[in-house]
Parts: C-alpha cells; sequence; structure tokens
C-alpha cells in the first residue's frame, strides 16, 4: 500500500515518499516519533499541526503532531510528540479510514507525512454533509461535518468576543438547512444579529410582531413575569396558584355563547385545569376572582396580601412593553395552534427558519419569553412523535441554561434546555448552544453536546472544561486554542471523522451577522440636535402599545416636537382653561377624533 525508503535511499520519481522518523514511546492514546532531522526533506515539515502515519503491519496508524521537542542529551535530535486517532486500512482493495486503534505500532516503526490525497480520504464522508470550511493543513481540503450526526448528538460552538461565532453559526445553519430541507430551525437571537442572515428563509419575530398570550406561560414564567424576575412573595404566590385554574375553568363558561346558553354551568373548580395547562383565560377573570376573594376576608394583613397582588396584575398588564403578551391575548379563543404553528414554522411556507429577536423585549420578561420558547419546542416534540424535526439555536448560552450553583439564569429555562439536551433527540428536537463562556453553562447540558466547535478561547476554566467534556484523545490539542486565528476553529466529537482544524466559509457580505442595535447612531453621530431628538423618539415608542404611522410611512409618538409651541404652566389662580375644561369634560374619542386613536383606545 506505501511505498517507504530509507534517507539514505533516492527516491522513486514516480512516487516520492520519504520517511521522517521512527517510534521511540508509544502510549494508550499517544506516541513519540524520532525525526530523521536534515537528511530529509520532509523532516522539516513536520512541525505541530501535521498529520503522520505510522506504518505498522497492513495498515497505516494516523496522529496529529502536538508538540515538537529536542531529544534530552542529543542536540540536534527532535522528537514529534502525536495523538493517536485511527488508521488506515486496505478494505476490498480500496484504503479506507476508521476511528479509533486495532494494532498498536511497535518500537521503531517508520512514520510518514500524510499526503494530500490521504487528508481527502480520511476526512471525506460519502452520508449527508455540510461543507462548512476548509482544512487548516490545506485549503484545498474541504472542512466537511456530518449532518445527522450533529443534530442526533447536539452541539456547541464556543469562542471569545470578536472571533466569528456568529458568522460560524449562520454559515453551518445555511449548510445545514441544504443538507436537511425537512428541518425546521429555530434560532434565540439576543443581539439582533441574524435577521439577514438567511435572506427570504427566514422570518423575524420581535416585540412589535410577536404575540405570545400570558396564558401560555405556566405558573413558574407566570410568577417570574408578574414580579419583574425577583423571587415572588409566598402569600401572593398562593393566590395565584390558587386562582389560575379557576380563572381557566371559568373561560370554558363563555367560550362559546351558543354552548353557554344552551348547556348547564359548571363549576370552575371542576374542570380538572392546574396553573401550568396551556389552557386560555381571560386576565379580567383573574383580577375579579382576587378581587372577589379580597371582599371575604376580615383579616387585614390578608386583605394587603390581595389588594399588592392585584395592583401587581394591573400594572404589569396595563404597561405598553407587555403588549405582546396581552393584547388581543384572547381574540379568537384558543390560539395555541395558530401560535405554534407561527413560531416554529408548521408549515414552513418556504420560510422555514425563525429568528427571535430579543433586544427589544423588557428585560424583566426576557428569561420567561425564552423558558416558554423552550418548553414549547419540546413539549411539542413530545407530545407530536417527532413529525416535525426542530433544530433549536441558543445563543448567549449562558445566560439561559447557567449552571445550577450560579446564582444568575432562570431555573425553568435551565431545566426546559436541559430536557432538550437529555431527551430531545428522541422527539426530533435538537440542540445548538452558541457561548463566549463555556465555564458557566450547566455541565450536564454541554455534556450533551457531542460535536464541539471550539474557536479562539482564553480563559483557563473555559478550556478546563471544554477539556473534560471531549472524550477522545484529541484533549491535548486544546494547546491550540489560544493561538486560533479570527474565523478558525477546531471541531471535535461525532460531527467529524476525527478532530480537525478548520477556517469557516467567507459569507457574503449582504449575509453576515450583525448587530441592529447602534447602527444608525454610528452612522450619524455628528447629527447633534437630530441624532438625540430621532434617540428620544425610538427611547418613547419603545414604551408604548403601537406607533402612530404618518402617511410617508414614518412615525409619530404624538409627543410634541421642537417647532411647537412651548408649553406653559397653568395659571395658579383663575382655575383651569375653560377650553380645556370643556375638552375635559368630553369623551376622549369625542376631543381628538376616533381616526386619530390607536384601536385598543376606542
Amino acid at each position: 500500500m506505501y511505498t517507504t525508503q530509507t534517507p539514505n535511499e533516492p527516491a522513486p520519481a514516480q512516487y516520492e515518499r520519504d520517511i521522517i522518523g521512527h517510534v521511540r514511546s508509544v502510549g494508550g492514546s499517544s506516541a513519540a516519533i524520532e525525526l530523521a532531522g536534515n537528511m530529509v526533506r520532509d523532516a522539516a515539515c513536520a512541525t505541530v499541526g501535521k498529520f503522520l502515519g505510522i506504518v505498522s503491519g497492513d495498515g497505516v496508524i494516523i496522529g496529529m503532531v502536538t508538540e515538537v521537542s529536542e531529544q534530552a542529551g542529543a542536540r540536534g535530535v527532535s522528537i514529534a510528540h502525536i495523538d493517536l486517532f485511527g488508521e488506515m486500512k486496505e478494505r476490498n482493495g480500496v484504503p479506507a479510514f476508521s476511528r479509533g486503534i486495532t494494532d498498536y505500532p511497535t518500537i521503531g516503526e517508520p512514520a510518514l507525512l500524510m499526503t494530500n490525497d490521504e487528508l481527502r480520504l480520511i476526512y471525506g464522508n460519502k452520508r449527508a454533509t455540510a461543507h462548512v470550511g476548509m482544512l487548516r493543513q490545506d485549503s484545498t481540503i474541504k472542512a466537511l461535518v456530518d449532518v445527522d450526526e450533529l443534530l442526533n448528538k447536539h452541539f456547541a460552538i464556543l469562542g471569545t468576543t470578536g472571533v466569528g461565532k456568529s458568522s460560524g453559526v449562520a454559515i453551518i445553519l445555511q449548510q445545514v438547512l441544504a443538507a436537511r430541507p425537512d428541518l425546521r430551525i429555530f434560532l434565540v437571537d439576543p443581539h439582533n444579529e441574524y435577521g439577514r442572515c438567511f435572506g427570504d428563509k427566514a422570518q423575524v419575530l420581535n416585540p412589535r410582531n410577536l404575540r405570545l398570550p400570558f396564558w401560555l406561560f405556566n405558573f413558574e414564567e407566570t410568577v417570574d413575569a408578574f414580579f419583574g424576575g425577583r423571587p415572588g412573595v409566598d402569600e401572593e404566590v398562593e393566590i395565584l396558584a390558587d386562582v389560575i385554574p379557576i380563572a381557566k375553568g371559568a373561560y370554558l363558561q363563555y367560550r362559546n355563547a351558543n354552548e353557554r346558553m344552551l348547556s348547564k354551568r359548571r363549576d370552575p373548580k371542576s374542570a380538572g385545569f392546574t396553573a401550568d395547562t396551556p389552557a386560555p383565560y381571560r386576565i379580567e377573570d383573574l383580577i375579579g376572582l382576587i378581587d372577589e376573594r379580597m371582599g371575604k376576608l376580615e383579616n387585614r394583613s390578608s386583605r394587603s396580601h390581595h389588594y399588592k397582588l392585584l395592583q401587581r396584575i394591573q400594572t404589569f398588564r396595563n404597561n405598553p412593553r407587555y403588549a405582546f403578551m396581552f393584547e388581543n391575548a384572547n381574540v379568537g379563543g384558543d390560539t395555541m395552534a395558530e401560535i405554534i404553528s407561527n413560531l416554529f414554522r408548521l408549515p414552513a411556507n418556504g420560510k422555514p427558519v425563525t429568528v427571535m429577536q430579543l433586544a427589544g423585549f423588557p428585560a424583566e420578561v426576557v428569561d420567561s419569553v425564552v423558558s416558554v420558547l423552550c418548553r414549547m419546542a419540546f413539549d411539542f416534540g413530545l407530545w407530536s412523535d417527532g413529525v416535525a424535526p426542530l433544530l433549536f439555536i441558543c445563543e448567549e448560552a449562558h445566560r439561559y441554561a447557567s449552571s445550577a450553583e450560579s446564582k444568575t439564569g432562570f431555573g425553568p429555562t435551565r431545566r426546559a434546555l436541559s430536557r432538550i439536551a437529555k431527551e430531545g433527540r428522541k422527539y426530533g428536537v435538537y440542540l445548538g448552544l452558541v457561548t463566549q463562556r463555556p465555564c458557566e453553562i450547566d455541565p450536564n447540558i454541554i455534556s450533551q453536546c457531542n460535536t464541539l466547535f471550539v474557536m479562539r478561547l482564553a480563559n483557563d476554566r473555559d478550556q478546563a472544561l471544554i477539556r473534560s467534556a471531549i472524550s477522545d484523545a484529541a484533549s491535548s490539542l486544546l494547546t491550540f486554542v489560544p493561538s486560533l486565528s479570527t474565523g478558525e476553529a477546531f471541531v471535535f466529537g461525532a460531527g467529524v471523522a476525527l478532530p480537525m482544524q478548520m477556517k469557516f466559509n467567507n459569507m457574503p457580505e449582504q449575509f453576515r451577522p450583525s448587530s441592529e442595535v447602534g447602527k444608525s447612531a454610528h452612522a450619524s453621530a455628528d447629527a447633534g440636535l437630530d441624532l438625540i431628538t430621532s434617540v428620544i423618539d425610538r427611547w418613547r415608542s419603545a414604551t408604548m402599545s403601537q406607533k402612530l404611522y404618518e402617511d410617508d410611512g414614518s412615525y409619530d409618538t404624538g409627543f410634541v416636537r421642537e417647532d411647537a409651541p412651548p408649553m406653559q404652566p397653568a395659571p395658579l389662580t383663575g382655575g383651569l382653561d375653560p377650553q380645556r375644561s370643556r375638552l375635559l369634560k368630553q369623551p376622549l374619542s369625542a376631543a381628538l377624533g376616533s381616526a386619530d386613536l390607536p384601536k385598543t383606545w376606542r
């Protein structure tokens, strides 16, 4: 299979193949090669990151050079330390590569430098593959990833800020989508970077066009939302646990007007709902039930807890920043099917990707929103028996999948991601984690990701966690990680034939991830007062339920502009201005004209 020659023999003209050294020691996953020095041309190329082959028996054992040192006491003699990954043998007259070692080499056996053709054979894959980049050792060799292994056993992309993680994510997802057109992708986008990466194949959701009714939140998520991300007051939480199931039962009484008139009313308490049942209810019913219970209490302390909870819910419900939860929440009745269809693209209608932009959501409910989405993704896969495969990508995963010991993060979100990581593959729900701080992620979650794209990382704790997560002999390759350049990654695990150092493909400028936050501000940083006015308009509109659009497509927040007459305080004597008094006595629609009002105010 291989033609070899000693350093003193001339290479055959038709096939030059030098023995560059001999085995000096062998371990369970590594070997040391004494290089032949200046007598052989190829020996000078046997540096860190190169692949060597040890000719042993009827095959060649493949390894990567991880360290080159000078032999102690023998000046000028170099030792190459290699990690062993697999072997090449002829099967039916055709050379083939396989992971693992069946027969270890012996002392003195010759070592060769692997050729480009042999590297293509090693990294080639005849299964469904994604071409995500090029091999670092040879830019003519494609870096291919096994899509089925990548999805079925989950994956993670790890790297510090600025090393090209977002571009890598976009490239991987584009290639995976090309190889698996039946797949749906749901991407959690905390910084609004991916909106343009998939062109017309993606639906972009944000607070302006998302409808996620409050009744889809389970009990823990509801408490987190009502209490603004802070721990709930025990007494108030107990009240909520009692009244939410009753409110869900009460919704059945008037879900259908004809049914309500013809059928006998049932006791809402007997409907069988729990606080976690994803069934609709009206926030007015919830408020009414709390108010009714408060009216029957004589204990002042208990009444105080009911009153505080009532005020908390009303304040939360009336805040326009939470319009995506409350506006039209019960219009159309039970809309859970339509919501799932929209979120997870069933049917896809040419847009199999959902990009959930989180930058515009109130910070107090972001954790709850992500928890709802993770939980619904898993539960739909569970109860549908995996009929619609879904890849759930979690950017900035350390924010949502932090370890249980950490004081950050939201417990239900971590548990939802953990369920996907541990059980999701059984139900067609796959997980992709993207993070710059892997050491902050729950080890039980990241350990389920069997393919790792490791980009530049300098933190020792991050490297230690990755080292513990890599199950094969490639852990010593992590010494390369701090010196990787932008766009480069080491890939370990089930998705590749053997660990490889690769560089991601370049993306067209129009599809590269780019944060939308602050883009317009940078473009007009010298605009002075005009810039400030624009920023104030956007600032104020973020707390309004609707924008009042003008005929030219721009919007007016309804606030006084700089060209309006200055506002004057009301006179301290003489009472209110008569004109103002008359306006205050009129209904709001008559004073302003119903056409000038948002629909929710009419």
